[in-house]
């Protein structure tokens, strides 16, 4: 358990901070070899691994490591930002005033007359605004990216629709669906047909995101977690087995399911 104490800055503070980092960027950029060497393509690979890093201290709710991440992500912000204005292209203060003219112009119930009462009408609301901005959104599902993982893409894709109101009327419905898609799926496994068998289970695993949706629980988060869960105990597993001088392939599933029970006992 971390112990995680900061003096919260104060708003002149948090201005200095941000001019440091800029700071530090320009002399890194210009003295830093590797620094000096970095492109838009060379730092892609190092941002998405950036990103992922956070997600798994937010998932772990590890404050400190949270807010180290953070600070690796802004980086790479500042550093792209610190890139195109070498190029003439933009610099980082037109990154934040974009962003401010966008949220400005996305919250209406907010800076302007329109009314919005609740979360779901704000997301209501926040897509009909993004439609008509320019070069917003031409389509409904045209914002949510290609490049998303299937499942989080899933579930954008169906919260999306949902703002335009194709969604069930209970939540309840849906588990009429997901028995639909479970009995097709079994009927094309049957005939071991590989190729309508992947199309059903992909609906199978669709149906099952919309119930994850509609019950309020983001199924990336809840999958991670289970992830996490069984490599825990699995690597207890692991440990006794060889505290005993015994390797897994030479156990029975019985022996391996008697001390993942002790496992789950001890959690």
């Amino acid at each position: 358990m971390y112990i995680f104490a900061l003096v919260m800055s104060t708003r002149e503070e948090k201005m200095q901070a941000f001019g440091r980092l800029l700071d530090v960027m320009d002399t890194l950029r210009e003295k830093c070899p590797w620094d000096r060497k970095q492109t838009f393509e060379s730092l892609r690979p190092n941002t998405i691994e950036e990103t992922f890093e956070l997600c798994d201290a937010l998932i772990k709710k590890d404050m400190p490591e949270v807010c180290k991440e953070l600070g690796d992500v802004l980086l790479h912000v500042v550093f792209y930002a610190k890139i195109a204005s070498e190029e003439g292209v933009f610099d980082i203060g037109d990154v934040c005033n974009k962003l401010c003219d966008k949220l400005i112009f996305r919250h209406p119930h907010v800076y302007g007359e329109a009314e919005a009462n609740s979360a779901g009408e704000v997301s209501l609301l926040w897509e009909q605004v993004k439609q008509k901005e320019k070069d917003g959104n031409k389509t409904v599902l045209s914002g949510v990216p290609d490049s998303l993982p299937s499942l989080i893409k899933a579930y954008r894709i169906q919260d999306k629709a949902r703002n335009v109101g194709f969604d069930w009327d209970t939540r309840e419905g849906v588990w009429d669906k997901v028995h639909e898609e479970i009995d097709e799926l079994r009927v094309e496994l049957e005939k071991n047909d590989m190729e309508n068998s992947t199309n059903e289970f992909g609906d199978f695993l669709f149906s099952l995101i919309n119930a994850s949706r509609l019950y309020g629980i983001n199924p990336d988060n809840a999958l991670e977690l289970t992830n996490k869960k069984f490599i825990r105990r699995f690597t207890y597993v692991e440990t006794q087995a060889k505290q005993q001088g015994r390797e897994l392939k030479d156990m029975t599933l019985a022996e391996m399911d008697a001390l993942w029970n002790e496992a789950k006992s001890k959690e």
